[in-house]
């Protein structure tokens, strides 16, 4: 018996497109290849996007000039080694960004802080106005595109509620909005307005503002072709919830190109609990599989893919794995992947020096893309840690502190080496559009589904067409 483990490999840092054909128009940089190319869907969003507005009562001016500064330009006054300045929005995404008609635009009336302040339960006062407005807007729903939403920070009470309730008002905003097929901004005064890098949250707003009127901003660019990655995720409703209180979230079901726009939703009935952790039937994990290959075959001419990776935050249970193998029985190869984000594992790196034998830890932690495996069916992945040729002082650090610990991947059916399932989930990482950061710890199809699962408990209906994440960001 020994306490060596196999030898690691490094991963390169995933290439993002931004044209569908040009090859010069990559980088490993998502906001600097922004600037350089310009977004991959560049002139199919209508332009320019016109944005509807709902606020507190007299205070239309403050998110007006808030939406003025998209169009200006920021120097970064944070993260100076990753952040460019941001140039303006018609700079970076080629079109215009301008307030709807005038009909589109709502202020709250002016007793509602003081009703919040005399009700034991301010939220609900808070999100049945917002409730009525947003009804008012959806009448005009042809005249706008995007829907920005000011928070002041003297409602931050109303954000939540007590232990006894489960809300969350930017949860709730998202869910009433979605049904009616209506994206929106959150703005909130401490996040937003009054934060101090302006190039940071023009950079951020930006970008969601982009994707939510339907653009791409980029896509992966070396991926396996005909490959789809599937993310599946549970949510449960409260106890005492007249629906069903279980609801399955599948995810966007993401293509070789790590580009997926829609997703299913449904209601469960064969579940089962273990330690806290719902589990699918065999029935229900066929149509949840099933479903979600529907969608890419809507996208890719009625075509299935030869591979599919499927990924979730708890074991594949024998009857989930029954489930998805028999709803992929044409695939090729099929991948169930087990994505954990809490581990215990840590890992130092050491640079060679001919005064030691050891080697010397080094001045910045583990490279990104660090695969490591730890067993027959298990391996660690480094989805955070440095990374080369993002910064001109050497390697680049997200968040500059801490050890990062890495993701720890099960895989629960498929076979071969890691480097291609690792690759691709490091490469699903850089696919969140709703953050200007060079990666996110996990894959968006774990990531996206844990917002859909969130969000999606609170909606009263979900009906049975496939909804635009796009409505959820």
């Amino acid at each position: 018996m020994t306490s060596r483990v196999s030898s690691h490999v490094c991963l390169p840092e995933p290439k993002l497109a931004f044209h569908p054909e040009r090859e010069s128009d990559r980088d490993t940089h998502p906001l600097r290849g922004l600037i350089r190319c310009g977004p991959y869907s560049r002139g199919i969003v209508p332009d320019p996007i016109r944005v509807a507005t709902i606020c507190p009562a007299g205070e239309s001016g403050r998110l007006y000039e808030f939406m003025k500064q998209l169009n200006s330009r920021f120097a970064p006054a944070e993260r100076m080694d990753y952040l460019p300045e941001w140039p303006g929005f018609h700079s970076v995404f080629g079109l215009r960004m301008t307030g709807a008609g005038g009909g589109c635009h709502v202020e709250m009336d002016s007793a509602l802080d003081g009703e919040m302040a005399a009700s034991g339960k301010p939220h609900v006062v808070l999100a049945d106005r917002f409730l009525r407005a947003i009804q008012g807007l959806d009448a005009r729903r042809s005249e706008f595109d995007v829907l920005f939403i000011y928070l002041p920070q003297r409602w931050k009470a109303a954000y939540n509620c007590g232990t006894d309730e489960d809300f969350d008002l930017h949860d709730h905003l998202k869910a009433t909005t979605a049904v009616r097929r209506m994206p929106v901004q959150v703005v909130r005064e401490d996040k937003a307005l009054n934060y101090r890098c302006r190039a940071s949250v023009m950079w951020r707003v930006g970008l969601a503002l982009y994707a939510k009127a339907g653009g791409v901003p980029w896509k992966l660019a070396s991926t396996s072709p005909e490959t789809a990655f599937i993310g599946v995720s549970y949510a449960v409703r409260p106890v005492g919830s007249p629906q069903s209180r279980f609801v399955t979230c599948c995810s966007q079901v993401f293509d070789a190109e790590g580009s997926g726009l829609e997703f299913v939703a449904y209601d469960a009935h064969e579940v089962e609990i273990h330690r806290d952790n719902p589990f699918l039937s065999r029935t229900e994990m066929f149509r949840v599989i099933t479903r979600s290959l529907d969608l890419y075959r809507r996208r890719h001419a009625g075509q299935s893919p030869r591979r599919v990776m499927v990924h979730k935050t708890t074991e594949f249970k024998r009857e989930e794995t029954d489930g998805c193998m028999e709803a992929l029985h044409l695939c090729e190869a099929v991948d169930l992947v087990q994505v954990v984000s809490d581990v215990g594992w840590r890992g130092i790196r050491l640079d060679a020096q001919q005064s030691s034998r050891k080697g010397l830890a080094a001045p910045f932690p583990v490279a990104r893309g660090t695969l490591l495996g730890i067993g027959p069916r298990e391996a660690l992945l480094w989805t955070h840690g440095a990374v080369q040729g993002i910064s001109n002082r050497g390697s680049y650090f997200q968040g500059s502190r801490s050890t990062p610990r890495p993701i720890r991947l099960i895989r629960h059916a498929g076979h071969g080496a890691w480097d291609q399932t690792a690759q691709a989930i490091l490469g699903l990482t850089k696919m969140d559009w709703n953050n200007d950061s060079l990666y996110d710890p996990l894959p968006v199809t774990i990531g996206f589904a844990q917002v859909l699962a969130r969000v999606v408990k609170r909606m009263s209906g979900l009906g049975t067409m496939p909804y635009q994440f796009r409505f959820f960001m």
